[in-house]
């Protein structure tokens, strides 16, 4: 596993999806993603990669409507794989399978795919190039938008099929439409993370440990977009792992502090940030 999803790092291990059809949605994460299935119950599949772990839940609701676009929510959630070899499996399977692409790019930190699942939630599965090649600057991580070698990717995977993803896939990132950049900047620097690279009035990425970035988020539905109505489809909320309880409770606070309300059931916190977006809290 990546360094930069360990602790102390804080970083986002699931995303839970609303969904209209859910044995259409389990077959896309099963043949095109290459996850398995953790449980079923009638309503709600847990997705795994190791078998243990849960990575994405597919969640079927009543009287659900179509996924609402120009709204604030998920834009993407990323997926990284393990090594350049097998995004090359990944984009030949792709092909073999006739599953359009929505794009492709070259970010210097990382090489990445973007598609959508079949309830438009957008997915980027990427990996990263080696940190020690890195363009670092004073306060941050510098990213571009090149074309990326499609050509050497296939290639490099030529001689194996994609079986799945491999051990060690992991959710590499979150990026979200929110309603405004600096009030969803302060929020997410009251959990912890830190900016590392702007796009001006356009979006911001933040990460902890020195990452290129574990959220991102941008207005590009729209500055004040409002949220999507609870009964759409989409995501329902992203999980955040904090290294331990201290560094949890410390982030609590200063969310308190400055107003936030913070759901506390039994078991499990969630609060939203300020474009509705909500987010479980996890050790």
């Amino acid at each position: 596993m990546s360094k930069y999803h360990k602790s102390p790092n804080i970083f986002a291990t699931e995303v839970v999806l609303k969904v209209r059809d859910l044995e259409r949605s389990i077959e896309f994460y099963k043949s095109i993603i290459g996850l398995k299935a953790l449980y079923k119950k009638e309503n709600e599949v847990v997705m795994t990669v190791d078998g243990i772990n849960p990575i994405v839940t597919l969640i079927k609701l009543d009287n659900i409507v179509p996924k609402v676009h120009r709204r604030t929510g998920l834009y993407h959630f990323a997926i990284l794989l393990p090594s350049r070899k097998d995004l090359g499996k990944f984009i030949n399977n792709l092909r073999d399978k006739s599953y359009p692409i929505v794009g492709g790019a070259y970010h210097g930190v990382s090489e990445a795919i973007y598609l959508q699942d079949p309830e438009d939630n957008g997915i980027e599965v990427y990996i990263d190039t080696p940190d020690d090649t890195w363009e670092r600057t004073k306060n941050g991580v510098n990213m571009v938008t090149e074309p990326i070698d499609y050509r050497g990717l296939m290639e490099l995977a030529s001689d194996e099929e994609w079986e799945g993803a491999p051990e060690g896939t992991i959710i590499g990132h979150m990026h979200l439409h929110v309603a405004d950049l600096d009030e969803s900047l302060k929020f997410y620097n009251l959990l912890g993370f830190q900016l590392v690279q702007a796009i001006r009035n356009q979006a911001y990425f933040l990460s902890t440990g020195g990452y290129h970035h574990h959220i991102g988020f941008n207005i590009w539905n729209g500055k004040g977009a409002p949220p999507p109505p609870e009964d759409s489809a989409g995501m329902k909320y992203f999980t955040l792992k904090f290294p331990d309880e201290d560094t949890r409770k410390e982030r609590i606070n200063k969310l308190k502090v400055a107003g936030y309300e913070v759901i506390e059931t039994y078991n499990e916190i969630y609060v939203k940030d300020p474009s509705k977006n909500l987010i479980k809290l996890s050790l």
